[in-house]
């Protein structure tokens, strides 16, 4: 008997299994159509599959769909670009001299704070005063060859009104020659004076003549005289600036035997060491500024419009440290690797706490934009996939594109939208555009 059993269920299995198989492959209209009419609820009586499935849009008895909207009413938000910085030093020079020597001054240790114009290093003067006294009495000779220079100008300019005179003399005297020569040659000539005086008042012209030509090498002398004696006072007073030049490079060179901060600031090295040679060139320190400390981020293309000079921004150090202050620089040429442009925020740093180098996270405040403060529950995609709202205008349901400013704890804001808008909040799935739908205002509760 026991083994009729065991043989009668395996039978019986298969059998339930080939009418299951029967009227799900071959028959399977008869199995939803009994699955439709006949579904166990929790109190065991039979309800309709479909109603259970899908949720039904309610409706009022005017057969429109109610849907429950919330009236909104834009406000000005702030908003801001996020950029990825960090700080910068407002300057970082090295301090290098400008001659050679050793040093003969204490070094300060690295991390000193010096002030501006406070001597960093010293450099042993050698020969430096000597050659500036050697060019001190050279300009006070030079300068003592002017005025006996200048005294041959006058002396030159007497002379030559004197061969001037001379020379009008001369001119005289050979034009009285040559009336007397003409008389001479033509009373000679009629027969009523002799050859002798003819020739005699001839070797007159020719005399009075070489007293002429005498008389304008005298004047060309005295000219030249006044020259010579101008060109000697141009000759002293170029020798003076020659030796102030001089001067002044062994004034110069006694300057740079020390070297000064050039502004307040850290060290962020040793200055040279007691005994070490310096040439032109070597570093006597380093000497960072950092208050006021820069802020140094890099905004895209896409950006740079909403950015001005003069805006509000806020930092966050990798310490956690929270900083605040002004855009002052805004590139206007971008980095060809990148396509950014640089900006450069200026943020008072008294106590030194911000240091060179590290990593912040820049807010830049930007004009205000008028926006909505929605729940994300209340935005859809419409058949073109935009992303926007569906609000009601007289009862009739239209779809508005909208753009996503930033997400909050509240909802989110968004723009493009008018300044006041009923905005469906529940029941938008439900509807498309053109419907006329029947509106429930939403309460809103603190």
């Amino acid at each position: 008997m026991k083994g009729f059993e065991m043989k009668l269920f395996p039978l019986l299995t298969a059998a339930l299994v080939c009418v299951a198989l029967y009227f799900a492959i071959l028959d399977r209209d008869t199995l939803v159509d009994f699955a439709a009419r006949y579904v166990p609820e929790p109190n065991n009586t039979p309800t309709n599959l479909a109603d259970s499935e899908e949720e039904v849009a309610p409706v009022t008895d005017d057969g429109l769909i109610n849907v429950v909207v919330r009236r909104s009413e834009a406000q000005m938000t702030e908003n801001a670009v996020l950029l990825r910085g960090r700080t910068e030093a407002l300057r970082l020079v090295d301090v290098a001299s400008e001659t050679s020597g050793r040093i003969i001054s204490i070094p300060i240790r690295a991390g000193a704070f010096v002030e501006e114009g406070q001597l960093m290093c010293e450099i042993d003067p050698g020969t430096s005063q000597t050659a500036l006294e050697e060019a001190e009495a050279r300009l006070a000779e030079a300068q003592a060859r002017v005025p006996e220079a200048e005294a041959r100008i006058p002396e030159a300019q007497a002379r030559l009104p004197e061969a001037r005179a001379m020379l009008a003399q001369a001119e005289a005297q050979l034009t009285s020659a040559q009336i007397d020569g003409n008389a001479a040659s033509r009373l000679a000539e009629s027969g009523f004076g002799s050859e002798t005086s003819a020739a005699s008042a001839a070797a007159g012209v020719a005399g009075a003549q070489a007293g002429v030509e005498s008389a304008m090498a005298s004047v060309q002398g005295a000219q030249a005289g006044v020259q010579a004696a101008e060109a000697g006072v141009q000759s002293a007073l170029a020798g003076v600036r020659a030796a102030e030049a001089a001067v002044t490079r062994a004034q110069e060179a006694i300057t740079q035997l020390t070297i000064h901060a050039p502004f307040s600031g850290l060290l962020e090295t040793d200055t040279a060491e007691l005994g070490s040679l310096m040439q032109p060139g070597t570093i006597c320190a380093t000497i960072i500024q950092l208050d006021p400390i820069k802020l140094v981020g890099f905004v895209p293309e896409a950006q740079v419009d909403r950015i001005r000079v003069g805006a509000t921004a806020g930092a966050q150090l990798a310490s956690g440290q929270q900083v605040r202050g002004e855009v002052t620089f805004l590139s206007r040429s971008a980095d060809d690797r990148t396509r950014t442009f640089r900006v450069e925020i200026t943020v008072p740093n008294s106590d030194l706490a911000i240091r060179d180098g590290q990593t912040a996270d820049i807010l830049v405040q930007t004009e205000g934009t008028a926006a909505h403060l929605l729940p994300a529950s209340s935005l859809t995609l419409n058949d073109e996939g935009l992303l926007g709202v569906r609000i009601v205008v007289n009862g009739i349901v239209q779809f508005r594109e909208v753009q996503m400013i930033r997400d909050t704890p509240r909802g989110v804001l968004l723009a493009g939208l008018p300044e006041t808008a009923d905005v469906i909040v529940v029941g938008q799935e439900f509807v498309t555009a053109g419907v006329e739908v029947a509106i429930t205002l939403e309460e809103l509760t603190q």
